[in-house]
């Protein structure tokens, strides 16, 4: 029952001015639209089958090794290539040229030729050569001295230390995962209209979660093969625990700038999924029990959370002090006996605490309302590319400019500071980086990231046309603004694309984008390394491929042990 019809005002979405500053963006948490929970669903829902397939590995882990995801309609394959590495090959750096294991989700069931190919090219990555059949591209290395613990345990009849069991979290972690079309793979249209597929990223989290079946299997071979009369496997509640790593950099930091209509649809989904709860006129004794054990687990879960970096410390400090206060509320004021306690919940989330308690209460409310939520996934992808209408007029745009851009038109590009940065590809690896404007060249290579700016040339340009002249006469006499003119008219449409802070500025921190992106994958442990690059888990806590039943409970991704 919504919280109108009993008398309550109804509440609206917040405002892209609240929602889209970086502040907020590097505060999210993964939520049950997060994609990896949406992949598990489906898997459960519709009995996925995860089988291993062919096994060609040797007793120390070496060869190949291929995983079938069944499905309903179709099958992928994830085929796996382990190799000896010499710690001086292994590097998480991008210019890596050797890795521990890579990977290609192939689309079908690879015959013999496939395999052979694929040997030939998976192990190259970026130098390989592929073919439509391949969805996905990706590489991990172990995390040398754990992985060599759990062998060792396994090999010796035990299990792996709890502690760094904890602590670690991840057998193998990820350096690179490519999809849509990348180096000859198949392109986005392939698969865009595939029930299993057409989510945002479903190809890329179904891979990664099959390399964590992979890891889970690997260190069980080589014990098995190093002690079979004394090895154990791992326990089952460690094997849940477990997830893949993930080292994430400024290569991915520019996406939520440059597809502004698919991250429009991305916070819109989330905005209107906490709307939707907040608008409950009443609470479910069902739904009052799950925000309750939530709360209890993600406090578990951030007790858990330890990080080296400074100012990410602070903020878990922050945030488990906040989680206190907030419980403490609840238990105190039990807003569940009352109207509207949703909306009671957040607003006392947005008055009292942190944004990072405020963002996660968010992931709360919406994890018990699967109902309301979950249909909303259907509206996270998008087609539509930033259009130029030449027939707009320039009154028509200046408004536009007003209305959505007020907070660009206020920065002062004089002072240096506000454009002391500028983002560039990468000539040896073709992926975005970020220079010091006054200090370094190749400013003159700038990627159209500085968007305040731009706004700001366009809006010049704009005062001195005339209202009721088209917008095609200004571009006409000024190319360059033609881009940053589409952009604003795209973002009127879709008002949650925009960011509503300076890219350039010195201030900027790119690792508030990478978190941003990285919660709406469903990864949790975010492990800031710099401003510019961050670890994090993924999958940990996920269901195993024999727990993909419809009865298997939902995987609650901020769950005590899943970091």
């Amino acid at each position: 029952m919504p919280a109108e019809a009993a008398g309550h005002r109804t509440v609206g979405l917040r405002p892209p001015s609240t929602v889209m500053r970086l502040a907020r963006l590097g505060s999210f948490f993964p939520s049950r639209l997060s994609f990896m929970p949406t992949l598990m669903r489906r898997l459960k829902a519709e009995g996925w089958r995860v089988e291993q397939g062919e096994n060609a590995l040797d007793p120390n882990g070496y060869g190949h090794v291929v995983y079938h995801a069944c499905g309903p309609e179709r099958t992928y394959s994830l085929i796996a290539f382990s190799q000896k590495l010499s710690a001086e090959e292994r590097s998480d750096r991008v210019i890596a040229q050797a890795w521990d294991a890579t990977f290609a989700l192939f689309d079908g069931e690879p015959m013999a030729a496939d395999i052979e190919r694929l040997s030939q090219n998976a192990p190259r990555q970026e130098a390989g050569r592929y073919r439509p059949s391949e969805l996905v591209l990706s590489r991990a290395n172990r995390s040398v001295r754990f992985f060599d613990h759990v062998v060792e345990s396994l090999a010796a009849g035990r299990q792996p230390d709890p502690v760094l069991v904890a602590s670690v979290g991840y057998l193998m972690r990820t350096t690179a995962v490519y999809g849509n079309g990348k180096f000859g793979i198949a392109d986005r249209g392939v698969i865009a209209e595939r029930p299993e597929l057409e989510g945002p990223f479903q190809a890329e989290m179904l891979n990664v979660y099959l390399i964590r079946c992979f890891t889970l299997d690997l260190v069980e071979h080589i014990a098995r093969h190093r002690a079979p009369q004394t090895c154990a496997p791992l326990a089952r509640a460690t094997k849940r625990r477990l997830g893949i790593g993930n080292a994430t950099g400024l290569g991915m930091a520019p996406f939520l700038a440059t597809h502004p209509v698919l991250i429009n649809n991305w916070i819109a989904a989330r905005e209107t999924a906490l709307a939707r709860v907040r608008n409950l006129a009443h609470a479910k004794a069902e739904s009052a029990a799950a925000i309750l054990s939530n709360l209890a687990r993600a406090k578990a879960h951030v007790a858990e959370w330890r990080v080296d970096d400074a100012r990410q410390s602070t903020r878990i400090a922050e945030l488990a002090d906040d989680l206190d206060t907030l419980s403490g509320w609840i238990e105190a004021n039990n807003p569940f006996a009352h109207p509207a306690p949703f909306d009671a919940i957040y607003r006392f989330a947005e008055d009292e605490l942190g944004p990072e308690a405020q963002e996660l209460t968010v992931t709360l409310l919406l994890e018990p309302h699967g109902d309301l939520v979950d249909p909303l996934t259907a509206t996270m992808s998008a087609r539509e590319t930033n259009a130029f209408e030449a027939g707009m007029t320039v009154g028509r745009l200046k408004e536009l400019v007003r209305i959505h851009y007020a907070w660009a038109l206020r920065i002062d590009f004089a002072d240096p500071p506000a454009q002391s940065r500028f983002w560039y590809v990468s000539e040896e690896k073709l992926e975005p980086r970020l220079g010091e404007r006054f200090e370094e060249d190749g400013s003159d290579r700038e990627m159209p990231l500085a968007i305040a700016r731009d706004v700001q040339a366009l809006a010049t340009a704009l005062k001195e046309a005339d209202d009721d002249s088209l917008v095609v006469k200004v571009t006409l006499a000024r190319p360059e603004l033609r881009q940053i003119a589409a952009r604003v008219q795209t973002v009127a449409r879709n008002p949650y694309g925009e960011i509503h802070d300076n890219l350039i500025a010195a201030d900027c921190l790119p690792v508030d984008l990478l978190r941003c992106k990285l919660a709406f994958f469903g990864a949790s442990k975010f492990d800031p390394k710099s401003d510019r690059w961050t670890r994090i888990t993924m999958f940990a806590g996920a269901p195993l491929p024999d727990e993909l039943t419809p009865s298997h409970p939902d995987w609650f991704v901020l769950s005590p042990g899943t970091i």
